[in-house]
């Protein structure tokens, strides 16, 4: 048991419902396997589940625990600071497929 600590900058979804209803209500949870840290209050980029940069969200909360079933999860609630423009959300996805996303080359 141990918490694994994402990178500042990067909020990934791995469901397309979480996203939409950040996109739809402006504010959204996601969930993740696992304990994690994010960074509660800070500003970050989210990521679309294909790797998208989509918008520019604040983490408000962040919450660790073990669920009913027995597993490690980490609840992150976010609320919609703006979604990003073409140019930006084409640039942010290019440098993150380099720094977070691509294959490592040793």
């Amino acid at each position: 048991m141990g918490f694994q600590t994402e990178f500042n900058s990067v909020c990934k979804f791995k469901s397309e419902q979480e996203l939409y209803e950040l996109l739809e209500y402006g504010r959204g949870k996601m969930v993740k396997s696992g304990f994690r840290v994010f960074p509660t209050g800070q500003k970050v980029i989210a990521y679309s589940p294909s790797n998208q940069a989509i918008a520019i969200v604040r983490i408000v909360a962040s919450i660790a625990e073990i669920n009913f079933q027995g597993e490690e999860i980490t609840e992150v609630e976010m609320v919609l600071i703006r979604k990003l423009t073409e140019e930006e959300a084409r640039l942010q996805t290019a440098l993150a497929h380099e720094m977070f996303f691509g294959e490592h080359s040793a």
